[in-house]
């Protein structure tokens, strides 16, 4: 494989290197991932995330193992046990499929030519669908965004926070109010440290602010990623997004959903079809990060913990892809397809 270097990815003489994001904002740790295995856990244990990203990192795994000469049998079980690491981002999917088709057309080699594409072309994604949404931000806005939207969720800039991070290199000011994202804090740990890494001015904030913030007039818009979009615009992405849909439409405030056209699941007709993943009980009775564990709960206390919730179509102002901007008239027409 060609060396690749990304914000969260890099691909060198010694095989695939992830940033352990779990670790993050304390200590930048990179960890090696030699096999199928060692891939799956680092995507079941949040290492690596974000929809894209996710895509990006199971099809360079595959063709690592290919370079490391791995058959084609090989290679199609690794690649159906790696598709089934999470079952809510479709860009997994989608990214496995392909893989699948180059497998059987061109065997090893073609395999490892469509994951480097992959990855290529979602760096490519990133910068087109940056560079729309960053004109819907003005100068002088405070966005609020949810989750992590930049380099650690994709090969490239980002999405929701790509776009942000485009409109602050086009000399826009803007001001960003994080949510931190519980259960995990993706926002908090993560967003944070991208934004303090671009010297994008931002606020940290507890999910349950955003309400107060809107009433008072101090979100101009949000913007969020998605980790799967139906065909009639519904999508699912990081819990607490539907709540934000939910006020955003009640203070009159934009709101749009960011994502690469590989997160349109063409099969997927509504939201209430796409499949909600519901992790570890003890993600939210406590924290763990750098320095070790936190907890706050009972221990045995129940808990529901589904990692995404599911946004209607009709509370999204418009719907930012790669190949441009749609508002809701658009996406009824079909314009995600």
């Amino acid at each position: 494989m060609t060396d690749f270097t990304s914000t969260a990815l890099r691909v060198d003489q010694k095989g695939l290197w992830v940033l352990d994001q779990t670790l993050l904002p304390q200590q930048e740790v990179w960890l090696l991932s030699p096999s199928t295995e060692s891939m799956v856990q680092i995507i079941r244990e949040l290492k690596v995330r974000g929809a894209p990203l996710i895509g990006v990192a199971a099809s360079l795994q595959l063709a690592h193992l290919a370079e490391q000469g791995a058959s084609s049998d090989e290679l199609e079980k690794a690649l159906f046990v790696l598709r089934e690491a999470r079952p809510t981002a479709v860009n997994l999917m989608n990214a496995m499929d392909r893989c699948l088709v180059a497998l059987k057309k061109k065997g090893p080699q073609g395999l490892i030519i469509e994951a480097e594409s992959i990855c290529r072309e979602d760096v490519e994604l990133c910068a087109s669908m940056a560079a729309w949404g960053a004109q819907l931000i003005e100068d002088g806005d405070q966005v609020l965004t949810h989750c992590n939207t930049g380099g650690l969720a994709t090969a490239g800039l980002g999405t929701a926070l790509g776009a942000v991070i485009h409109a602050a290199r086009d000399g826009k000011k803007v001001h960003v109010f994080v949510d931190e994202t519980r259960p995990l804090l993706q926002g908090g740990r993560l967003t944070a440290w991208e934004l303090e890494k671009n010297s994008i001015p931002f606020t940290l904030i507890c999910d349950s602010m955003a309400a107060a913030l809107m009433q008072q007039g101090k979100v101009d818009r949000v913007l969020v990623g998605a980790d799967r979009i139906a065909r009639n615009g519904d999508f699912a992405n990081k819990v607490g997004t539907y709540s934000l849909a939910v006020l955003c439409k009640f203070h009159s405030v934009p709101f749009y959903v960011v994502a690469p056209q590989t997160t349109v699941d063409v099969n997927c007709a509504y939201g209430r079809d796409i499949p909600v993943e519901e992790r570890s009980a003890y993600e939210v009775r406590g924290v763990r990060g750098a320095f070790g564990q936190v907890e706050w709960s009972l221990p045995h206390a129940d808990v529901w913990n589904p990692a995404f919730d599911v946004t209607p179509e009709s509370l999204v102002t418009a719907w930012v892809l790669d190949r441009g901007i749609f508002t809701r008239e658009d996406v009824r027409k079909g314009a995600l397809l």
